[in-house]
């Protein structure tokens, strides 16, 4: 394996991120910890399949939001299949939309991005949660990926997210019978009872085997009916 190649590197509100390649491979770096790469993406496709098999029944076309554009496995894979309605990306930084829009990302997404299904927002993700969940904007599925995990997060910032207060944004984000998925880069028990004692049904984790160290995981929840 070759050292990494720095191809950009961006400073922003929530601090420094960073595109590299290693050999045929993209890395994101965000405040010094690495985030994710394009060596695999089994974990992230299964964040959407898990959610969609997870709707009891699923509606006609459900919607879902997907926190975190990411290296873009999770949208390309929703985009790919037509059983999904609308698809929206809520994603902070700037400069992974363009490594997407413009950049070497745009291997990964460049049809779903085409797709007029698919709406990109360059917003914050807790943000975009706690704003009125009234019109247009619940979902039936909310497909969430922005950090290792709820144990780990990126800014201190997104510990909100999995707080009592961020999984009653999430409830109140998710039609009635709506799925809440977030993608860990391991198991999180703790996890699992938050989302029950926040009201979510059927709490449970699927797990992904890696080549070394504990599996990734996708915690699940139903929004009761």
């Amino acid at each position: 394996m070759t050292a990494p190649v720095t191809l950009d590197r961006r400073h922003g509100p929530h601090g420094e991120v960073v595109l590299r390649r290693r050999d045929e491979t993209y890395e994101i770096i965000a405040n010094g910890c690495f985030l994710m790469d394009t060596s695999d993406g089994r974990s992230e496709r299964l964040l959407v399949d898990a959610a969609h098999l997870a709707l009891d029944p699923p509606p006609a076309r459900p919607s879902v939001l997907i926190g975190g554009l990411g290296v873009g496995f999770s949208l390309a894979h929703a985009a790919a299949q037509d059983r999904w309605g609308r698809i929206v990306v809520a994603e902070r930084e700037e400069a992974i939309i363009d490594w997407h829009r413009s950049g070497p990302l745009g291997s990964v997404t460049a049809a779903a991005l085409a797709d007029p299904r698919v709406t990109i927002l360059h917003t914050d993700l807790v943000t975009h949660l706690h704003a009125s969940p009234d019109g247009p904007d619940r979902y039936d599925a909310l497909c969430l990926d922005i950090d290792n995990g709820p144990d780990w997060t990126v800014t201190d910032g997104n510990q909100d997210l999995y707080s009592p207060a961020g999984l009653a944004a999430c409830r109140a984000r998710l039609s009635p019978g709506g799925v809440l998925a977030v993608w860990s880069a391991q198991p999180s028990p703790a996890f699992e009872q938050a989302m029950r004692n926040a009201g979510f049904r059927s709490v449970r984790t699927e797990e992904v085997p890696v080549a070394r160290g504990v599996p990734d995981a996708v915690h699940l929840g139903r929004n009761p009916a």
